[in-house]
């Protein structure tokens, strides 16, 4: 009877503590689904991005399948392509006066200063400023002299035919407002410079305060389609508004037609991504001489965490994936453009030129098998009239953005802001160019839609800054997770 009585006890008290490690194994397990107060609990390290998951607004993408495909197939191929001499050099002015404000004077900061790049650093293909050759003679005066090169560059033309001149001539009076959403560079100007992007890296350089706050205030008051009785959350240079959370504003953003709540989107997703690159490239120690640069997690959380800025750090978050999806879908759009055999991304060398447009065409295959692309169509499809008009006004007011990044005060922060503005208006110029590149010759330069080696570079590298805003939120949280 003992002996009956002590295996039964036995089997009870292995089942009471198999019970109890089962249940608190299913309380402690991460499949349960995460509630406001338990992202609370764990802590403000980790509430930066809690809510940033799910779909987004607007389009059918969750943010889940776009860290995936940016992370492990779009990030490592166009990081190497931006790194290739094509993309790394830049012609921009960086001496254009402010057109809408005296000028407060230029950044005295060291870290401010853009290096320009020495002409003979710069591929003869690019300093010769004629950026697309047809001709395999383009391919074969590596051993001429500088002098002897650009005569030679210069005579391409005389192996062109009257059709193909007619076209270039055409190109070359093209007038840019019909379809630039950007106020272009002029690259003849002898202020326009070329920029290695390489040695002049985006980061933060300590210009903030009035000067940069007046930037972005003048771009999303006068310029996001927004009456001034409508008050932007945490405008710093808005009239105080007590306890306003932000709900006017945003049930305002919602009762817009979907235009202008994409271009009030589309800005904030660039702010954003600005300030991701800002934050994950921060002056760390000033060292002797060896300066530190690195990810400042306070100064992230201060721009993204929900807690610190009254919930709106995810929604900056969601509209960097916005955007992300709409340069996305510009160069899925883009890609016959670029396929034609006789398009060549000409430095001079003809062995990085083939590399580099066999690398751009590996990461325009890998864009037009992403599934879940922003659908451009549900954009300007009223009225004809009533989109036209729209369109145009949305395209004048991107235009007057680009404008605005010529009254930045620190010469680094503009070079970025516009290359970065122009990146977005190219991929907008794509986006409403549909027809154009449906009809464009397959042998021969179109009539009706042309890319710049300046719009190229810009678009390249802008989307480039996207995918590195979205790999670099990763990073942060690690580590995050890591601090926590």
């Amino acid at each position: 009877m003992w002996k009956i009585t002590f295996q039964a006890l036995f089997v009870l008290v292995l089942a009471w503590f198999f019970g109890n490690f089962v249940l608190g194994w299913f309380q402690q397990s991460p499949v349960k689904p995460r509630t406001a107060s338990r992202a609370a609990a764990d802590g403000p390290d980790q509430s930066c991005f809690c809510h940033l998951t799910g779909v987004l607004d607007d389009c059918f993408c969750d943010i889940e399948s776009i860290d995936v495909f940016n992370n492990f197939k779009i990030y490592p191929s166009i990081k190497k392509l931006t790194e290739r001499d094509y993309f790394r050099y830049y012609r921009v002015n960086l001496k254009r006066p402010c057109p809408f404000w005296p000028d407060d004077g230029h950044c005295s900061i060291r870290d401010c200063h853009v290096e320009p790049c020495p002409e003979s650093k710069i591929p003869v293909g690019i300093k010769s400023g004629n950026y697309n050759k047809y001709s395999q003679a383009a391919n074969s005066v590596s051993g001429l002299s500088d002098c002897e090169q650009a005569k030679e560059l210069g005579a391409i033309n005389s192996t062109l035919s009257n059709q193909s001149k007619e076209a270039f001539a055409d190109w070359a009076r093209h007038d840019d407002a019909q379809d630039h959403f950007c106020e272009l560079d002029d690259e003849t100007s002898p202020d326009a410079e070329y920029v290695d992007l390489l040695l002049n890296p985006e980061r933060y350089t300590g210009y903030k305060g009035p000067s940069a706050w007046r930037v972005w205030n003048s771009i999303y008051e006068e310029n996001c389609f927004k009456p001034r009785s409508v008050y932007r959350p945490l405008n710093p240079l808005a009239p105080s508004r007590g306890d306003d959370d932000g709900e006017g504003f945003y049930n305002w953003l919602e009762g817009l037609c979907l235009e202008k709540r994409v271009f009030y989107r589309l800005i904030s997703g660039l702010h954003s991504s600005i300030n991701i690159h800002l934050c994950a490239e921060y002056l760390l120690d000033e060292g002797w001489g060896k300066p530190v640069w690195g990810p400042n997690i306070q100064e992230f959380r201060q721009r993204f965490d929900p807690a610190e800025t009254k919930g709106e750090g995810t929604r900056r978050l969601k509209n960097l994936y916005f955007l992300y999806l709409i340069e996305l879908r510009a160069l899925s759009k883009v890609a016959p453009y670029f396929e034609r055999a006789f398009v060549n991304l000409y430095t001079g060398n003809a062995q990085e030129d083939g590399a580099t447009k066999e690398l751009l065409l590996q990461v325009f295959n890998e864009t037009k098998a992403f599934p879940m692309h922003f659908d451009e169509k549900s954009m300007f499809a009223g009225n004809k009239m009533e989109a036209k008009t729209l369109k145009e006004e949305f395209r004048l007011h991107f235009k007057n953005i680009s404008r605005i990044m010529d009254c930045v005060g620190c010469s680094k922060c503009r070079l970025w802001g516009k290359l970065q503005t122009q990146g977005l208006g190219t991929a907008l110029k794509i986006l409403f160019s549909e027809k154009e590149i449906k009809n464009l010759p397959e042998h021969s330069p179109s009539k009706g839609f042309q890319l710049t080696r300046q719009e190229i570079v810009a678009l390249l590298n802008g989307f480039g800054r996207l995918s590195t805003s979205i790999h670099q939120l990763h990073s942060f949280r690690s580590l995050l997770k890591q601090k926590r």
